[in-house]
């Protein structure tokens, strides 16, 4: 217990907004991970500011989630505090051609009233289940598009509590990578600008990715989407499949009979039943093609 941190934050967040010892499994979507030693719902930018300066002062870590869809943490759970983005920070609003997106806003509810607002740009990221804050940390993408190309700039707070604005050009995008990966600032509002275009050409295009992506993707399993990043000039689904992969399990993890790509919960996984698998996947893939297969899942926590 860290009596600064507490005391500073009943100053800053109600008391519904502060969660202790809260399992990360209900927080993620693979339904893995142990206890959060505080666990946080900030409302707002400046909240988010409050949070993260005490933090400092009080020698708290800290951690940014939004829908934790590309994460896994370990059995043992996170020590610190966790700052959540959620429905609380997930407003949308239109200026012209662009949509200035809380944090914790969902990507398809972005394509849905991008849609509506006859915007295009944003289909292809309808699948990804994830946060628009999660998206810009990693440069998420799906089907040819990444969120780069679609995100004009970012609001964040960085580690001194500062509130700053980064243009399109201090973003550092590139493949699974964004600036935030280095400097620590806490992701609080996207500028996404699109172009104009027909709903029903748009959603068209929506129903079309939606159907790929449900008819090919073991949605009814708890995962973190695809495990692995793309190795240069191959696909890791399908060397994963080739290897003869489909099925493997370790404890109750499993890769998915449906998508080779995909390392799925089957049924009281635990962080160490993925890491396990991962690690034996990346030895047969090496062994049978000589690749070596890099996690695109974050992995956090204590063991």
């Amino acid at each position: 217990m860290n009596i600064k941190f507490e005391e500073g934050l009943s100053k800053i967040l109600q008391p519904s907004q502060i969660l202790k010892q809260e399992k990360m499994a209900s927080h993620t979507t693979f339904r893995i991970g142990g206890p959060a030693d505080y666990f946080l719902l900030p409302s707002s930018v400046e909240e988010v500011a409050s949070v993260i300066t005490l933090a400092k002062e009080a020698d708290m870590p800290i951690l940014c989630l939004g829908n934790g869809s590309n994460l896994l943490v370990r059995d043992g759970g996170i020590r610190g505090a966790v700052l959540h983005f959620g429905k609380e920070m997930s407003d949308i609003k239109r200026v012209g051609n662009t949509l200035i997106v809380g944090a914790g806003c969902m990507l398809k509810d972005i394509a849905a009233v991008a849609a509506k607002a006859k915007l295009a740009g944003f289909e292809y990221f309808v699948g990804i289940p994830g946060s628009i804050g999660g998206a810009v940390f990693m440069n998420a993408g799906a089907y040819g598009g990444e969120i780069e190309s679609v995100v004009s700039a970012v609001t964040a707070v960085c580690p001194n509590g500062r509130v700053r604005r980064f243009t399109r050009e201090e973003l550092d995008f590139g493949y699974r990578h964004s600036t935030f990966q280095e400097n620590g600032c806490a992701i609080c509002e996207v500028e996404i600008t699109l172009t104009d275009g027909e709903e029903t050409v748009i959603q068209e295009k929506l129903d079309d990715l939606t159907e790929r992506r449900e008819s090919r993707q073991p949605l009814d399993m708890p995962s973190a989407g695809s495990t692995f990043k793309r190795p240069e000039g191959y696909f890791a689904g399908t060397l994963i499949d080739q290897t003869g992969l489909k099925g493997l399990r370790v404890g109750g993890a499993e890769v998915s009979k449906k998508h080779a790509g995909f390392v799925v919960n089957a049924g009281g996984a635990t962080a160490k039943d993925v890491v396990g698998l991962i690690r034996e996947v990346q030895r047969r893939v090496y062994e049978a093609h000589g690749v070596r297969l890099e996690p695109e899942v974050k992995m956090i926590g204590e063991e």
